[in-house]
């Protein structure tokens, strides 16, 4: 009796050991070619993977140096047809990222606006000029 609840609780232990490798391959990697802020950070340009680590909080990670951060996302429940994509809202030559769209990592949503960012689009109210620029993701 003991070596079957041995066995069963082995077989439960691999089971969620396989579940949560699973949860954590899940993500976005792209190449981002300019410096943005993310929250309240400011993260190089480089090789980026992001990842889901709660049902509403996300990891940025740089590939090639120790740069990271985590944020809140917010998802939106719609779907499009692209392999994905970052949108960011460009004000005085800075970026900010403000959306993820890829379906098939399963993140489709906006992130809030840092208090850098609504400090920056009052800036660039103020010139009249705005942007926005996207960044495929895969």
């Amino acid at each position: 009796m003991k070596r079957i609840t041995a066995i069963a609780l082995l077989a439960i232990a691999n089971l969620v050991m396989a579940g949560t490798s699973f949860a954590q391959s899940i993500g976005v990697a792209a190449k981002i070619p300019f410096p943005f802020a993310v929250g309240d950070k400011v993260l190089p340009a480089g090789s980026y993977t992001i990842t889901p680590k709660s049902s509403h909080v996300l990891m940025i990670k740089n590939r090639e140096q120790t740069a990271a951060a985590f944020i809140l996302f917010r998802e939106d429940g719609k779907k499009s047809p692209n392999d994905g994509k970052l949108v960011f809202h460009q004000y005085a030559g800075q970026y900010f990222l403000s959306e993820i769209l890829c379906d098939r990592a399963e993140m489709h949503g906006q992130l809030p606006a840092s208090k850098r960012e609504k400090r920056a689009q009052l800036q660039q109210a103020r010139l009249s000029t705005s942007g926005e620029t996207l960044v495929a993701a895969r």
